[in-house]
């Protein structure tokens, strides 16, 4: 295994009782990567796909979405938030399924971390026409969260994930602001730490059985600060899966601290899936 998976979640290997299967790194990108650092976001043009489904991922909800959805609204966008149940890999792709389907067209499917699973089992659903992933995990065939994380190196930092409590997942709280969230409003972010949604154990044993990015055109936002998923993870995931990347400074709640810039990204991906 290339040392994709000892970089990945350095940050996570707390939750590494879950248990974890193994899993190995396979190149056959659909096209090339390219860099991208300064999008701005312009007018939704009018070949674009217009319609956006934002999935999140663990221990938060939809609501963290707010600015990105003011953002794709503003520009012309139709936009829908799924909430994931975060109980099972399963369930969730089921949840948004369900979201997809009532799309009138064409959609540009986006996965913020946990989420970036979702949408590679969701996103072979007839109506996505592409795919986002925001500081998320991009995995392959037969890999899962856990499979991710597992080896992590010996002395690698692991973010304050509590023991599971009737196979659920939480962050400490005071410890949630720096390891998630270090670049939000520090009043925000002890409301996002506050408010979290439990993580399911199950979620991160689903295996994916047929990644769409495989198929289907994706783009990545690298969060260049993030504490959680470590960069260097997200640039091999997003090579692999010849992802057009975009590099934006922001912590793991980059789509919270940065909307503008992920909306745009969004857009770009709007675009360039014709």
């Amino acid at each position: 295994m290339v040392n994709i998976m000892k970089t990945i979640l350095t940050a996570t290997a707390g939750m590494l009782m879950a248990g974890a299967l193994g899993g190995t790194v396979l190149a056959a990108p659909p096209s090339a990567p390219s860099t991208h650092t300064g999008a701005t976001v312009p007018a939704a043009a009018a070949s674009a796909v217009h319609n956006v489904v934002l999935v999140h991922g663990g221990f938060v909800d939809g609501s963290g979405w707010e600015k990105v959805y003011a953002n794709l609204k503003k520009d012309g966008y139709r936009v829908s938030i799924v909430q994931n149940p975060t109980t099972s890999l399963a369930d969730d792709v089921t949840a948004t399924k369900r979201v997809l389907d009532r799309q009138d067209g064409p959609t540009i499917l986006v996965g913020h971390s946990y989420g970036g699973v979702v949408i590679t089992e969701a996103g072979n659903h007839p109506k996505v026409a592409g795919l986002v992933y925001v500081a998320a995990f991009a995995p392959d065939k037969g890999e899962s969260v856990s499979s991710l994380i597992k080896n992590p190196p010996p002395g690698a930092p692991v973010p304050p994930i509590l023991p599971p409590q009737d196979g659920f997942l939480l962050l400490d709280k005071t410890k949630f602001a720096d390891s998630f969230a270090a670049d939000l409003d520090p009043e925000l972010a002890a409301f996002r730490a506050d408010s979290q949604v439990p993580w399911g154990v199950a979620a991160l044993e689903g295996t994916v059985r047929d990644p769409a990015w495989r198929s289907k055109r994706s783009w990545y936002v690298v969060a260049t600060d993030d504490k959680m998923i470590p960069p260097p993870a997200q640039h091999a995931m997003s090579k692999r899966a010849g992802s057009t990347v975009s590099e934006v400074k922001g912590s793991h709640a980059v789509y919270e601290s940065k909307p503008a810039l992920v909306a745009a990204v969004i857009e770009q991906a709007s675009r360039g899936v014709h």
